[in-house]
């Protein structure tokens, strides 16, 4: 396989630990707990996949599994460590060599599973990836889908990219313009959805105030 050489610009984190309960994941970030953008973001959905995880239980573990193994080689992709074809899984491989042609138009990668919070936000989380996609610095998201998404059915992963694009800024000072969703689908294809996140920080916000007033207020995102 041709492996393309990313190269990495170095950024410091402050390290996180997470714990979970009925209420979702929360990070604990330089003595408080924040809740996960995850969490947050799909709160509203929360019934309606508790109740397909329940009746599709074969098939959400499935799907999981997927969503883990996808994401562990792409991962040593961009690292630029070798990796073994033959030890994947047929379905992995194949999603992975659908998605690659669209990963190697990224470079300059600036963090990987990185943890991030905000305190503006009152979030925590590790963002899938930022890097140069296309020659612009992006939040970028990888995900694997049984079928091809419509974009009004993903709203969720657009407001997740617009917390990490607005946590960038505020840990670094670097205004992150555009989040980039890529989805590799087993019916075949992939998607590529830009968005600038300005366009979704309303809808980010009425979602941290929903989750917040279901758990006794707490501050709400800054306007």
């Amino acid at each position: 396989m041709l492996q393309k050489n990313f190269v990495h610009i170095p950024h410091t984190f402050t390290s996180v630990e997470s714990v979970e309960d009925e209420n979702g994941r929360r990070y604990l970030c330089e003595g408080n707990y924040y809740p996960s953008v995850t969490t947050v973001t799909g709160w509203q959905k929360r019934a309606f996949f508790a109740a397909w995880r329940k009746n599709n239980q074969a098939e959400s573990r499935r799907v999981i599994k997927r969503g883990t193994s996808l994401h562990s080689v792409i991962e040593k992709y961009l690292l630029n460590q070798e990796l073994n074809t033959k030890e994947m899984s047929p379905d992995i491989l194949d999603l992975f060599l659908q998605i690659k042609t669209t990963i190697d138009e990224m470079d300059n990668i600036h963090a990987l599973e990185a943890p991030m919070f905000s305190k503006t936000l009152g979030l925590a989380g590790r963002v899938d990836c930022v890097a140069e996609f296309r020659g612009q610095l992006s939040i970028v998201d990888f995900k694997g889908s049984t079928r091809l998404k419509r974009a009004e059915d993903i709203d969720n992963y657009f407001t997740q990219t617009t917390a990490y694009a607005i946590m960038w800024q505020e840990l670094f000072n670097v205004p992150i313009k555009n989040i980039c969703i890529i989805i590799s689908c087993e019916d075949g294809g992939v998607q590529v959805f830009e968005r600038n996140p300005v366009n979704y920080v309303r809808k980010l916000k009425n979602a941290i105030d929903t989750f917040r007033e279901e758990h006794n207020g707490l501050k709400t995102i800054s306007e």
